[in-house]
């Protein structure tokens, strides 16, 4: 049985820090600049089991999408507890918990600087990538008040534009990523965040002189609910992809356009080799589903108008994080239980395909 899902970051970090001290896992603490919800201090803590020279690792990446952290904290809480602390064989497990603890405590998806992260990985020494569709919905999807009449007349404007453009287009626009509109949604940023530049600058020093990396981003909000699709950064032909299949099988490339996401500019995973060249890295995102499309929407829309219009420490403001939860985290013990399974097959099926 998983122990339920924690309720605020403080009781997420908590926890685990305390499974990773069970196994006696190295432990670093990395602090972030600025203060979660409740006035407390933020990290992204760093949890290592296994030999500490190992050729191979396996990385487990929570909390890029802030509130998507509860899930993936609660994952490898429960890895944790099902390890062998005295392993001295085999591929490092390296546990990243909480890689943006600023949206995970203010249970955002995006960043303090209203980023998405898995949009801000772009090449920023060249011009940004175009979104130009995006303008003529950037005040319907957030509009400067949003009150019953605003939410009715915004959502039915979005539906005229779906008739418009088509839905599969539409979700291209909306979720592909924009770089123009600071107070939008899924919007890249101006250069890389905090958590871009901390992840680039740990990964290059810890998988420096390592072999190959696995490395599973957790993720949560699309898809049929409790399943974990497994989406690729990289295109079919390639040779990440090519392992990808082979240790996985059902994988589907984010370039291709069948998958649950739209085709993402400026994700992490498709710029993680870059931050170790000398390093085989083969990435894996697990995408679970929680509720239909359009609630997740309208939580971002909810989140991004009071971010951008309200006052997130008013006590108004509790309904909207309580929105934003519900549309990326199930707290019924069942959908926990539907999520381990998938996890505990990619975790395993990495560890086999790195074991000695």
């Amino acid at each position: 049985m998983i122990e339920p899902l924690s309720r605020s970051y403080v009781d997420a970090r908590a926890a685990f820090l305390e499974a990773a001290a069970a196994v006696g896992a190295r432990l670093t603490a990395h602090p972030h600049p600025l203060r979660g919800v409740q006035g407390e201090e933020l990290f992204v803590d760093v949890a290592e089991v296994g030999p500490a020279d190992a050729d191979d690792v396996i990385v487990v990446v929570s909390g890029t999408h802030g509130v998507e952290g509860y899930l993936g904290s609660a994952l490898q809480r429960h890895h944790l507890a099902t390890l062998d602390p005295d392993r001295t064989t085999g591929p490092t497990l390296v546990f990243v918990h909480a890689l943006n603890p600023y949206g995970m405590s203010w249970v955002r998806r995006v960043n303090e600087d209203n980023v998405d992260l898995n949009r801000n990985f772009v090449d920023w020494s060249q011009p940004v990538p175009a979104n130009t569709e995006y303008a003529q919905l950037a005040d319907l999807l957030v509009p400067s008040s949003w009150t019953a009449q605003d939410q009715e007349r915004t959502l039915l404007a979005l539906m005229g534009a779906v008739q418009e453009f088509g839905m599969d287009r539409m979700q291209q626009i909306i979720q592909g990523g924009q770089f123009d509109h600071p107070t939008g949604v899924f919007y890249g940023g101006t250069g890389p965040t905090w958590s871009h530049r901390w992840l680039r600058d740990f990964a290059s020093r810890r998988l420096a002189g390592v072999r190959r990396a696995a490395i599973i981003d957790l993720h949560t909000g699309l898809g049929p609910w409790g399943h974990g699709s497994l989406l690729s950064s990289n295109r079919p032909g390639e040779a990440a992809h090519d392992r990808q299949v082979a240790w996985w099988h059902d994988v589907t490339s984010l370039d291709d356009g069948e998958s649950v996401s739209a085709i993402v500019t400026g994700d992490w995973l498709a710029a993680a080799e870059g931050f170790a060249p000398g390093t085989e890295i083969t990435g894996i995102c697990i995408e679970y589903g929680t509720v239909d499309a359009i609630t997740v929407l309208q939580s971002l829309r909810a989140d991004a108008v009071l971010h951008a219009h309200g006052d997130p420490t008013a006590p108004e403001a509790v309904a909207v994080r309580d929105q934003v939860r519900a549309a990326f985290v199930d707290d019924d013990p069942a959908w926990l239980e539907a999520c381990w399974p998938r996890y505990q097959f990619v975790a395993t099926a990495a560890l086999e395909r790195l074991g000695p």
